[in-house]
């Protein structure tokens, strides 16, 4: 038994949740499986386990990404981290049928391979307690109606980094409008050479700067897509 686990014994359930909290924005994977195992064995429910201990710590790497006290390298080893607790609970919350927050497709577009910023992203937004499905990279218009007929997402997430692969991002909001879907999905779009007039201009719903915003921005319009499903 490693001093990790004797600690973890004698720790109150509060003391266990701050400090997944602590060792997921310090990306020690290894610990917080440990931490996420001890709380399943103490009876607390996987979604409680997400919830109180990995959405938790995510919020406060989101936010200090936002504000520029982390970075990408540091952001990435918690995601990292987050993912290894979310490899134990994922089959867990499944059997349980806990709500997820929402459903995500997200991929880099056609002609580009860059795929940091949309790997964060991606890995962020499970954080925060979305399912999402990550296409990869240079994904044509068939790639993304596939996915979206298949898993049926409220959100669709594009990325560029090249201002000659941008304008493929029109191209697909332009398929979902002939398609007769675009009314049912949330598109967000990212990437460096981006901004807010460009994603209005092509009829995107928003324009993230970073993974962080993305999920502030995700939360924000799922809250308000379910607030309209009670009033109707």
């Amino acid at each position: 038994m490693s001093d990790e686990q004797i600690n973890l014994k004698e720790m109150s359930d509060d003391d266990i949740y701050e400090l997944m909290k602590e060792d997921l924005y310090d990306g020690y994977a290894a610990e917080i499986e440990e931490e996420v195992r001890e709380m399943l064995g103490r009876g607390h429910q996987p979604y409680d386990i997400l919830t109180n201990g990995l959405v938790a710590g995510m919020d406060i790497v989101g936010a200090d990404f936002r504000d520029g006290i982390l970075f990408v390298p540091e952001v990435l080893m918690a995601a990292k981290a987050m993912k290894a607790g979310m490899a134990i609970l994922r089959p867990l919350l499944v059997e349980t049928g806990a709500e997820k927050i929402g459903t995500m497709v997200v991929g880099t577009v056609k002609g580009d391979i860059h795929d940091i910023g949309k790997n964060l992203t991606a890995m962020m937004m499970e954080g925060a307690g979305f399912e999402v499905y990550d296409l990869g990279i240079n994904n044509s218009v068939d790639n993304f109606m596939a996915a979206i007929a298949e898993h049926k997402p409220d959100i669709v997430g594009m990325s560029a980094l090249l201002t000659t692969t941008m304008p493929y991002m029109r191209v697909v909001i332009d398929a979902l409008r002939e398609a007769g879907i675009r009314q049912d999905l949330i598109v967000m779009v990212g990437g460096a050479p981006l901004n807010e007039a460009f994603a209005e201009d092509i009829g995107a719903d928003a324009y993230c700067r970073d993974a962080a915003v993305a999920v502030e921005t995700a939360k924000k319009f799922m809250l308000i897509r379910r607030q309209r499903a009670k009033a109707s």
